[in-house]
């Protein structure tokens, strides 16, 4: 199994904390995204849509973070990444949504790069703060009457796996993060899954 991302990539990161939790070994090949290793010819052969993650797995490739968590769970599926019942796994792949579709692609390296195309960077600072705030906030509100430490109770789900990256990006663009949130993260980082996850801790970390 081979994982293309970045240490950087919070999809990756999510990517990571999946693996890591399911016991999977892997491959991890870096393409760094700064420097537009992503749209090398060799790269899109692999994925040609020329974005980070790609998880290369029993002669296929798969792209997108949450189609590959999904995978993951399927595939291996102890511990479980959704809980039981319809709705309450209907409301953990909400929160989830929130961070893949609506804050992370809208504050992300290629909108960012256009942002600040055309204007300065300080504006591209903002963007993203404010993207990332008014995101968050959804997430705490979504989550407010569940019970901790996790987002949706005792057991770390895929919104724990999303959210932890998206608050490492919060921080780079010094975005307010909700006390309800912090509370999940303390939680997900006493875990082994998510501290070998974290950027920092990557080969390819600069």
């Amino acid at each position: 199994m081979k994982l293309h991302g970045y240490f950087r990539s919070s999809a990756s990161f999510r990517v990571r904390i999946a693996l890591n939790l399911k016991g999977v070994a892997y491959e991890d090949i870096p393409h760094h995204l700064v420097k537009g290793e992503q749209r090398a010819p060799d790269y899109l052969t692999v994925n040609p849509q020329g974005l980070v993650p790609a998880l290369e797995v029993e002669g296929a490739v798969l792209t997108q973070s949450l189609a590959i968590c999904e995978y993951l769970d399927e595939r291996y599926p102890d511990p479980p990444l959704l809980p039981g019942g319809a709705i309450a796994r209907a409301q953990v792949r909400a929160f989830a949504q929130v961070i893949a579709c609506d804050i992370h692609p809208v504050q992300n390296l290629r909108v960012l790069k256009r942002v600040k195309a055309l204007s300065d960077t300080g504006a591209a600072h903002i963007w993203a703060r404010e993207t990332i705030e008014e995101g968050l906030a959804s997430c705490a509100e979504l989550i407010a009457a569940q019970p901790g430490p996790y987002c949706f109770g005792a057991a770390v789900t895929l919104a724990d796996i999303f959210l932890i990256p998206q608050l490492f990006n919060a921080r780079r663009f010094d975005a307010a993060i909700p006390d309800r949130l912090l509370e999940a993260e303390r939680a997900c980082l006493t875990l082994d899954a998510f501290q070998r996850a974290l950027p920092q801790n990557q080969p390819d970390a600069e």
